[in-house]
């Protein structure tokens, strides 16, 4: 089963964002999304997915911390 964490885009060189996951960064293929910096994304082996709104992806991370403390 695979699992995608939202992260914000923090820049784009061509065609490859910079995707900033809680203060770790990397790099993923913006494919056919049409993401900018500062929007929410998804990635799945190194292609942006999904846009995500960012009460959707902050609501995310809530739920991902909160199974982190039950671990």
């Amino acid at each position: 089963m695979c699992v995608a964490a939202p992260g914000r885009i923090v820049e784009i060189n061509d065609s490859t964002a910079v995707i900033d996951y809680n203060g770790n960064r990397v790099n993923a293929d913006k494919g056919i999304v049409d993401a900018k910096v500062g929007d929410w994304v998804l990635v799945h082996a190194g292609l942006i997915i999904q846009i995500l709104p960012e009460d959707e992806a902050k609501n995310m991370i809530d739920i991902f911390s909160e199974l982190e403390e039950l671990s």
